[in-house]
């Protein structure tokens, strides 16, 4: 059977008979599908979040760097400040990092707060394998 003017919507190309194939049907959308697949992503994604801030995000253990100096070729000090909650205490972990970016010392401080202390600032000297450039905090977490 061939496709006449009349069988064709009024933008559709029109091809010679025979030279092109067959027309294929349209094929059927599966909504249910797609519908799925957009629930288990946002399920997989949710979970991926929530592990993430537990590992990192928890707000009770915000570390802030007040300053580092001392720096000499073995060291440096760093000062910063932790907020915990009530008499909590907290593991820690420092680094340094020479001018070009690699990591020269790392190590885990333990910090508790005293009952009814918050927030606790600490100075800890870093030993170093080479000449640092900067000391920083790269997280904090509950202690165990």
């Amino acid at each position: 059977m061939t496709e006449t003017h009349a069988t064709l919507g009024p933008n559709a190309p029109v091809f010679p008979p025979g030279r092109y194939g067959h027309r294929r049907a349209p094929r059927r959308r599966r909504p249910v599908l797609a519908a799925l697949l957009a629930l288990i992503t946002v399920a997989v994604l949710t979970a991926v979040s929530v592990r993430l801030y537990r590992q990192y995000g928890d707000p009770a253990y915000d570390a802030q760097v007040i300053s580092y100096g001392d720096i000499t070729d073995k060291q440096v000090v760093v000062d910063f400040r932790v907020n915990l909650p009530d008499g909590g205490s907290a593991v820690c972990v420092l680094r340094a990092r020479d001018h070009a970016g690699a990591e020269v010392a790392r190590e885990q401080v333990p910090v508790t707060a005293a009952p009814g202390q918050r927030q606790v600032t600490v100075r800890h000297r870093l030993a170093t394998e080479a000449r640092p450039f900067i000391g920083e905090v790269v997280r904090c977490r509950p202690a165990a």
